[in-house]
């Protein structure tokens, strides 16, 4: 017996390894494509707001007509109070890129403008914005959005409008940990899920375990108990059912030992008594023939019991192969009749014969399909009384015939019907002829209908008789 080997990493710990693999993995890819997506929104966002904002107050800027001091004035008492409220810084730009109002910085007029160091609006292409610190004007990063103040198709200034970086990147980790919030939540939770399904799993795989090792040590009569659905359920009913196959195989094997070294003994006890009789003198010379005779009809029992055995095993074991071959089971039939003629006189049992046709081709292996007949006619006779009928019929029904073999013997009891198939059973002597079959006949009839994979069927009553149908491929 092999040896066990213990389980050092068991299918839950490895579930739950990957699980917090793929959690950490999940987590990182989180971290960084949602840090990126998230980045790309908020900036997507809030140039878009900053630029609606922008477009505003140019298209109402008092500059758009003329840079006064007055329109500045008045320009002063609004922007501030926009700019705090946004959180934003806002300029406004002349067409020579000077600053002459910003938010922040009360000191800049139109009298003393900040001069921007190579100011190009037009070099921003199709952008309406800009990320960074703005021509070195501020030490951090900044968003900064532009918008035209024109009038009569001329460009008479710029409003400009920076959003720190800092702020969009606050807002950015505030909702990339939200979601890592909510990710963490939803993972603890499958993770409970995973841990209440596996461990329901992980028992329904242990018993199915502790049954394979019960089964590996020879205890046949172990049966798993069966709490799950789905696949583990049907493996675990899969193995309860190998168990007791394999529990039956095993009676099986006992039984057949036992009724083999049964049905050779007899004949072999009888050939050492009668050969020592003879060789000690004990049989008289006048007699040796007639005890010799039994010495001879014992050996033929007994090639007769190897010969089914041997056939009934290599049938099982799928030794021998089908020789498929177009034949009619007419002529077939009416050449294993007259194996019998002897048999039938000595008994006075008449066979009758009704055939579909003259011919009737089927598609199988002749000499096998020949074993099949001898068997059942020879078991017709045997429980047939003298002076009755013994009925061998063909018939065709669509692509199969049908070949039935009728007697008129004393029938079987219903409650030995599905034994009758099984190997070395003998019907009960008060109702058989014949003491001297091997019990193998119908197993083999039925392991070579199986193997041409056909049907078989009896239909017995009890005082009426015996018929026996199994089918056949008609040949194409």
């Amino acid at each position: 017996m092999p040896k066990k080997t213990p389980i050092k990493k068991t299918l839950r710990g490895k579930f739950l390894k990957i699980y917090l693999l793929l959690g950490v993995i999940g987590f990182a890819v989180t971290v960084v494509l949602g840090s990126y997506v998230l980045e790309k929104n908020q900036i997507n966002s809030v140039s878009k707001m900053l630029y609606r904002l922008a477009s505003n107050l140019a298209a109402d800027s008092p500059l758009r007509y003329s840079a006064s001091a007055t329109n500045l004035r008045a320009l002063f008492f609004t922007l501030p109070a926009i700019a705090d409220s946004q959180g934003i810084e806002i300029w406004i730009v002349n067409d020579s890129g000077n600053i002459i109002l910003n938010t922040e910085n009360p000191w800049i007029t139109a009298n003393n403008p900040a001069l921007i160091e190579n100011f190009a609006p037009e070099s921003w292409g199709n952008t309406y914005y800009i990320i960074g610190d703005f021509f070195d004007f501020f030490s951090k990063e900044q968003l900064s959005v532009i918008s035209t103040i024109t009038s009569d198709m001329e460009v008479h200034g710029y409003i400009l409008i920076h959003y720190p970086m800092s702020r969009l990147y606050h807002e950015v980790n505030r909702r990339l940990w939200m979601i890592l919030f909510i990710y963490l939540a939803v993972y603890i939770i499958f993770l409970l899920v995973l841990l209440i399904f596996t461990n329901r799993i992980y028992r329904s795989f242990r018993a199915i375990l502790e049954g394979a090792d019960a089964l590996a040590q020879g205890n046949l009569n172990y049966q798993i108990p069966v709490d799950a659905e789905g696949e583990l359920g049907h493996l675990a009913c899969t193995l309860n059912y190998a168990a007791e196959q394999l529990n039956k195989d095993s009676e099986f094997r006992r039984n057949y030992i036992s009724n083999i070294s049964h049905d050779f003994r007899s004949p072999l006890t009888s050939i050492k008594g009668y050969v020592e009789a003879i060789l000690d003198g004990t049989i008289p010379y006048e007699m040796q023939e007639k005890y010799l005779k039994i010495v001879s009809y014992e050996a033929e029992r007994l090639e007769k019991l190897t010969r089914s055995i041997i056939t009934v095993s290599n049938l099982s074991s799928h030794q021998r192969t089908l020789i498929m071959e177009n034949f009619d089971i007419n002529d077939t039939i009416r050449k294993s009749v007259s194996t019998f003629e002897v048999f039938c006189r000595d008994k006075k049992i008449q066979i009758s014969l009704l055939f579909h046709g003259e011919s009737l081709y089927v598609h199988a292996d002749c000499e096998q399909i020949q074993q099949v007949l001898y068997n059942l006619i020879d078991n017709a006779i045997k429980f047939s009384s003298p002076g009755t009928e013994i009925t061998v019929e063909t018939t065709e029904q669509g692509n199969k015939v049908f070949v039935s073999v009728k007697d008129q013997g004393p029938g079987i009891p219903k409650d030995e019907l599905s034994l009758i198939w099984d190997r070395f059973y003998k019907a009960d002597v008060s109702r058989g002829k014949d003491r001297t079959g091997t019990g193998l006949g119908l197993s083999i009839v039925r392991e070579i209908i199986k193997a041409h994979s056909q049907n078989i069927d009896v239909i017995s009553t009890e005082g009426v008789g015996t018929e026996f149908i199994f089918t056949l491929d008609i040949a194409k």
